[in-house]
């Protein structure tokens, strides 16, 4: 099958893959109809994230069809449309029990394989999905394609950050970055009740979307946010930020938009090996930082109602769709923002792989 593949930072080929096949008997293999790239995949294409293994498959957020199952998985059938969280998750441990599906005992996260070990990407033709019937999630009906490709990664994390933010209508929010997730995390925010609330960004287009949505954009280069936003609260701050980059710049910026006593809610992926503020800081300002890889698989059925009210045109943060053989200038394109890039799907095609008939007694 073709996929996107690693080999190195800023470097990105489209080459043949073997198909995946069943391993454990607890196995899905799914025909991606609709794939993505995510803003965090640009910490791996940069190098900010490293150890991958040359060769693996990129990607975690996908939608399609099930192909072939092992004996073990009872929730799905040969011909059932999916989609999936960014993780694995069997549903049964102490985490899953609890709705932290993002930490499952067993999970694995899609498009990382270091050492030989760990789980290819969906940016293909077809995925394994290990834990099928504890990850899988069935289309539900009056979804479209793309809002579930949404649901299962950047619309799930954007509601986890604005929950975590604490939302409310008495409140004045934040949002620091206006990607993808940025603009879910606006979405989600106004769903919950939010009736000031600010976006922060540099891309026209970016903020375009959310003042659409019912923020108030605010473009850095043309004006300070934080002088906007305590000029909105008699000098305060914001309640909440929710910081949805993962930069030190967006982290510092994040703290000094909150008020003293205020919440920074963190779903953006860091690396770097320090907080952009202190702990001195943190107190002084009685700070409170709550931060994590969003629970997908539990929140994602949740917010169907969201998504089949129409409320939010969601998918109009797809900007550009490109086939899986186009995908290397996706990357590049996504990463340097060019022609209004907000967000790149991708539309693999292929034939049912050899080996993957779709017969139940596999693994």
């Amino acid at each position: 099958m073709k996929a996107l593949t690693f080999h190195g930072v800023r470097t990105i080929r489209c080459e043949q893959v073997p198909d995946p096949v069943v391993v454990d008997p607890g196995d899905a293999i799914v025909q991606v109809r609709l794939g993505a790239i995510c803003g965090s995949d640009m910490h791996v294409y940069h190098g900010r994230e490293s150890g991958l293994d040359p060769g693996t498959v990129m990607g975690h957020e996908f939608v399609g069809e099930v192909v072939a199952t092992g004996r073990d998985v009872h929730r799905f059938r040969q011909g059932d449309a999916v989609f999936s969280p960014f993780t694995t998750s069997c549903g049964d441990c102490f985490y899953c029990r609890s709705d932290l599906t993002s930490r499952c005992e067993r999970g694995q996260l899609y498009g990382w394989r270091e050492g030989g070990t760990g789980l290819h990407g969906a940016q293909a033709e077809y995925v394994r999905v290990p834990l099928a019937d504890g990850t899988l999630v069935a289309v539900p009906e009056g979804v479209e394609t793309d809002e579930a490709l949404l649901l299962g990664d950047v619309l799930s994390t954007g509601y986890f950050c604005a929950v975590n933010a604490g939302i409310g209508p008495e409140g004045t929010y934040a949002v620091v970055g206006c990607g993808p997730v940025g603009l879910m995390a606006v979405a989600s925010a106004l769903e919950l009740g939010a009736e000031r609330l600010f976006a922060v960004d540099s891309v026209p287009e970016r903020l375009r979307l959310a003042a659409r949505f019912g923020a108030q954009a605010i473009d850095f280069r043309a004006e300070n946010p934080t002088e906007v936003l305590r000029e909105a609260t008699d000098g305060r701050g914001a309640d909440a930020v929710l910081e949805v980059v993962g930069s030190p710049e967006a982290g510092r910026s994040a703290y000094e938009l909150v008020r003293p006593g205020g919440t920074i809610s963190v779903v953006g992926v860091h690396n770097e090996d320090h907080f952009s503020f202190s702990p001195a800081q943190a107190y002084d300002k009685n700070l409170t930082y709550r931060v994590g890889r969003c629970p997908a698989r539990a929140i994602a059925p949740r917010l169907v109602p969201m998504v089949r009210s129409g409320k939010y045109d969601l998918a109009s943060v797809i900007s550009h769709r490109l086939p899986l053989v186009g995908g290397v200038d996706g990357y590049s394109l996504f990463d340097e923002k060019r022609d209004g890039c907000t967000k790149v799907v991708l539309e693999p095609s292929g034939s049912t792989p050899a080996g993957n008939s779709g017969h139940r007694g596999a693994g």
